[in-house]
């Protein structure tokens, strides 16, 4: 007789756990509200045209509009919504495209090109704000007004080789840990391209050591396996990033705990997770920004300095500079 714990454990799960609910003809909130918006102003229209043009011109005029709004309300695009896609198109448009580093805490803005080059410098670039403002040596970091954060490296668990009973316990103990939740929580799988080669290297270099030639011509053979496989496809390794933040409860000079409270639960999840096996190591400061730089950007040296990047280069259209007395030549 097979017992409860020997049947897996299933559980729907929408694709979209963010997904707005719907209050109306299957339409949500915000959907519902373009589309009432719109039906009122065209009533509106109605109202002060009928006087003055007949029904079907202004229907000519209002159908094009309402499959507009619509179109607007309903299609999807990238993920988002057609007015959402719009409103993120026209701010990206309207952002500077050049920025440079500044000092957010102190407010620092990129100065104008002297009055003495005289030149047309064009629109000055912006300056770049980051989420993340400062990392301490502990791992805290600091989100100015969103509060503060700590990251956490996690290990990953093979779960399709359990079976039916240690995936239910695999289950159970996640979901432990996250009803023990009290702040907000986010976790990251990032993958990134997999070189074998340096690894290759060395485990040919220590197949010759090995007490048995058996063992020593298995090793190999791995190896040329392994070498075949990286050849025939791309591997991917995956790195699970565990992020905690605590919210900006007011104050800066009361918000001093708040990297206390973070790294806290960092080492709490650390023991909760142990019993699913796996390991959550807190990042300190160093590697909390190893993480921050390879994501973004994945391509470049995680370790790599900001004392190498430039502050940022003004592109300038040089005018033909023109004496207009004798002291400006003289000087």
């Amino acid at each position: 007789m097979r017992g409860d714990e020997d049947v897996p454990m299933s559980a729907r799960v929408p694709a979209d756990v963010e997904k707005p609910d719907k209050i109306l003809f299957g339409l949500t909130a915000r959907q519902t509200a373009i589309l009432g918006v719109t039906a009122l102003l065209l009533w509106g229209g109605y109202q002060l045209a009928n006087p003055l043009v007949p029904p079907v011109v202004f229907a000519a005029v209002a159908i094009p509009v309402a499959g507009g709004a619509f179109a607007l309300a309903t299609m999807r695009r990238d993920g988002l919504t057609l007015d959402a896609w719009l409103l993120a198109a026209l701010k990206q448009h309207r952002s500077p495209k050049r920025l440079v580093p500044a000092d957010s805490v102190r407010g620092d803005s990129v100065p104008d090109a002297p009055a003495w080059v005289a030149i047309n410098a064009g629109p000055l670039p912006a300056p770049l704000r980051l989420p993340a403002e400062a990392i301490s040596a502990d791992g805290a970091i600091d989100l100015g007004q969103h509060g503060t954060a700590h990251t956490a490296a996690c290990s990953t668990v093979n779960f399709g080789l359990r079976s039916a009973g240690e995936q239910n316990s695999l289950i159970a103990g996640f979901s432990r840990w996250l009803h023990s939740l009290s702040g907000p929580v986010q976790i990251v799988v990032r993958a990134q391209r997999l070189d074998l080669e340096p690894y290759l290297d060395v485990l040919s270099d220590e197949a010759g050591g090995l007490p048995h030639p058996a063992l020593e011509q298995a090793c190999r053979g791995h190896v040329e396996f392994l070498r075949e496989l990286a050849a025939s496809r791309d591997l991917l390794r995956r790195h699970v990033t565990v992020v905690f933040r605590q919210p900006a409860g007011g104050p800066r000079s009361r918000d001093v705990g708040a990297a206390q409270t973070v790294a806290r639960r960092a080492n709490e999840a650390a023991r909760a997770l142990r019993g699913c096996e796996v390991v959550v190591a807190p990042l300190d400061g160093a590697a909390a920004y190893a993480v921050l730089s390879a994501a973004a950007d994945p391509n470049g040296d995680p370790l790599a300095s900001r004392s190498g990047i430039a502050t940022g280069v003004v592109t300038a259209q040089l005018a033909p500079f023109r004496p207009d007395t004798d002291e400006d030549l003289e000087a």
